[in-house]
């Protein structure tokens, strides 16, 4: 029980401490019109009380990625949650605020167009082409698992919502509505009770799981785990083998550190009224699904008598729809089992659905299309087309890809802030150093993976490590070219 609070409490201390010392080094300005103010078109800048903002930001960057992703993790042990932390303060929270901050120094650009003013054109294309892979991997991704669940539900058995081709194009209609309507007509609406449904649901189950969890992970747990693994270079860990360097930074993204959440801030920051509101809206937002992250890696941890063997047996027969299904309903009953529906179900398609509208954002932002009715509605119907042509495919190739490519947006993204904040004359470390370690274990990652270069384990962490160190090298002797921006 006691390393649940710590890490509850690192992860409030890092809002309330570290926050504001990353806030000085952004430039916040509360005095300076906002994006929305100097820009409301009624259509994506919309004026959003800071409440509602964290709300849809919280949801946009959760869905069933702090869920799904710490029930995977749990197999690693009490570490996932140590990586948890430790991503979130360091990494995530880093990332998602500089994310939106940028943003609204920029009129509320997406990232792609930001890359173009702070690199070069070349940056500027590399971000277009990950960010726009990666926002329509996560919209196929959040078509596809909520519409098996519910064809799959046995209420509707018999019946032609038993069938899969019936949710997918239900799903895909309301992704059609979402893309193309403006933001307060269905997000800002739905939204933040949605957002609120998360969080009372984490309260009752990290409630539930302190009271009646047979067995509580402990902080000499992981002091263990590490006295009997090779811990000194991290290629042995889990009962499979499957090393932690660089396996468990990919299998939990959501709630340590994930570039989807990029891909989301811009469209908060377009409807922001004070640049003050960052910190809360985007910083806040990403501190709590780290809190969310951490319940669920209990969940996977505690709820099984039977310990790993028990949980990798329940994920082999469903999947971690299956475990949520499990912990939920039982711990608490039949509003467990509404709760589990809403986690794997609808929160999904809230995040599916703002992909596919932050997709069409940055590519007519990338290729200055006005925001018309007319230009909208001929982005949305292709994507969406192919997206549902997408379905046919195999789920799991899709997963694969989508989880390089967020790793890798995120350390660009990262990059990004590194830069920043040298042309600020600031402390560039709080991103620069994440950034790093991002790139080590990306480079690490498909060094190793079979998508990409598929070689042995040993040669994963070397070369992911001065791959990194030769990048941060390069952007400091870049820097030094550069004249410094007026703080």
């Amino acid at each position: 029980m006691l390393i649940f609070f710590i890490s509850i409490t690192i992860l409030i201390l890092g809002y309330k401490f570290y926050g504001p010392f990353v806030e000085k080094q952004a430039g916040i300005d509360p005095t300076v019109a906002t994006p929305q103010q100097r820009l409301d078109d009624g259509v994506d800048y919309v004026a959003i009380s800071p409440a509602k903002a964290f709300l849809i930001q919280f949801l946009n960057i959760a869905g069933v990625g702090p869920i799904f992703g710490p029930i995977l993790g749990a197999i690693y042990g009490p570490v996932a949650l140590v990586w948890i932390v430790i991503g979130n303060v360091l990494g995530g929270a880093i990332h998602d605020y500089f994310s939106g901050v940028m943003s609204l120094k920029e009129d509320g650009k997406s990232l792609p167009e930001i890359a173009g003013h702070y690199y070069n054109v070349v940056f500027k294309g590399v971000m277009l082409v990950f960010t726009c892979m990666l926002l329509f991997f996560v919209g196929v991704v959040f078509i596809m698992s909520p519409a098996g669940l519910l064809s799959n539900l046995s209420y509707f058995e018999g019946t032609f919502l038993a069938g899969n081709s019936f949710w997918v194009l239900l799903i895909l209609g309301y992704y059609f509505l979402a893309t193309l309507l403006p933001i307060d007509k269905i997000i800002t609406k739905l939204y933040p009770i949605f957002g609120l449904l998360m969080i009372v649901m984490t309260t009752l189950i990290a409630g539930a799981l302190l009271l009646e969890a047979p067995h509580l992970p402990q902080v000499g747990d992981i002091f263990s785990y590490f006295d009997n693994h090779d811990h000194a270079d991290l290629l042995t860990p889990n009962p499979d083998g499957a090393p932690i360097w660089p396996l468990l930074f990919l299998t939990i993204t959501c709630g340590a550190i994930s570039g989807f959440h990029s891909t989301q801030s811009p469209m908060i920051a377009r409807c922001l009224t004070n640049e003050k509101y960052a910190r809360p809206v985007f910083y806040g937002a990403m501190m709590c699904e780290g809190i969310v992250a951490c319940v669920w890696a209990l969940a996977g941890i505690a709820a099984f008598p039977g310990g790993y063997v028990e949980l990798k047996a329940m994920l082999a027969q469903g999947g971690p729809g299956l475990v949520v299904n499990h912990i939920a309903t039982g711990y608490l009953g039949v509003v467990g089992g509404v709760m589990a529906i809403l986690a794997v179900a609808i929160f999904p398609i809230t995040s599916g659905d703002t992909a596919f509208r932050s997709l069409r954002l940055t590519i007519m932002d990338a290729f200055n299309i006005s925001q018309t009715t007319l230009h909208r509605l001929a982005l949305s119907l292709p994507l969406l087309g192919i997206a549902y042509l997408m379905t046919f495919l195999d789920f799991a190739l899709i997963w694969r890809y989508f989880a390089f490519s967020n790793m890798l947006l995120s350390t660009s993204v990262l990059w990004l802030a590194t830069k920043y904040l040298f042309d600020r004359g600031t402390v560039h470390w709080v991103a620069s150093v994440p950034a790093v370690i991002g790139t080590a274990i990306t480079v690490s990652y498909i060094v190793t993976a079979p998508i990409g270069f598929n070689l042995s384990p040993e040669y994963s962490k070397p070369i992911g490590v001065v791959t990194a160190v030769v990048c941060f090298i390069a952007l400091v002797m870049q820097h030094k070219k550069r004249p410094v921006m007026a703080q």
